[in-house]
């Protein structure tokens, strides 16, 4: 049984690799993400080990109001919770606890 998580930031790093599955799961979506963002298939799994990365997948979802809804109901999350994943990320004081 896992034990549950309550530290905020981890919380959003789990709500963002969500959203980066989300993204990955639609091709067009995905396109779009890759072109924007400058990476290639490739190295998506490498980048999501960066926190900041992690921070343009949440802001990739949450500017377009139909993806952070789609989203939202994909993860069973109210995009009120996206939104506050995404300002988690943003705390400077945020150190990943996993290599």
């Amino acid at each position: 049984m896992k034990k549950p998580v309550h530290n905020p930031r981890e919380v959003a790093e789990i709500v963002a690799i969500q959203a980066l599955t989300f993204v990955a799961g639609d091709p067009e979506r995905l396109g779009l993400f890759l072109a924007e963002s400058g990476l290639g298939p490739e190295t998506l799994r490498t980048a999501a080990a960066n926190p900041q990365f992690l921070a343009s997948v949440l802001d990739f979802v949450l500017r377009d109001d139909a993806t952070v809804k789609a989203f939202a109901d994909a993860s069973q999350l109210h995009p009120t919770n996206v939104a506050a994943a995404r300002q988690a990320l943003d705390d400077p004081d945020w150190e990943r606890d996993v290599p």
